[in-house]
């Protein structure tokens, strides 16, 4: 409920383990294994959603209101 501060962010997706754990079959490497999402918040009043979009093959995002 508080607003984060400042600065810059990571979230990191597990994208393989999240699709192996649902028995998506995946290349050996998979693909995609982990993505890191960099981001920053420069106005900590605001609302910040950050959608990942994603297959096993593909992912995008973006700044969501």
């Amino acid at each position: 409920g508080r607003p984060l501060p400042i600065g810059r962010y990571e979230l990191r997706f597990s994208v393989a383990r999240y699709y192996g754990e649902r028995n998506v079959p995946l290349s050996d490497p998979p693909f995609l294994d982990e993505i890191p999402l960099r981001f920053a918040i420069s106005e900590p009043e605001n609302h910040y959603h950050v959608p990942l979009l994603v297959t096993p093959w593909s992912y995008s995002t973006y700044r969501g209101s």
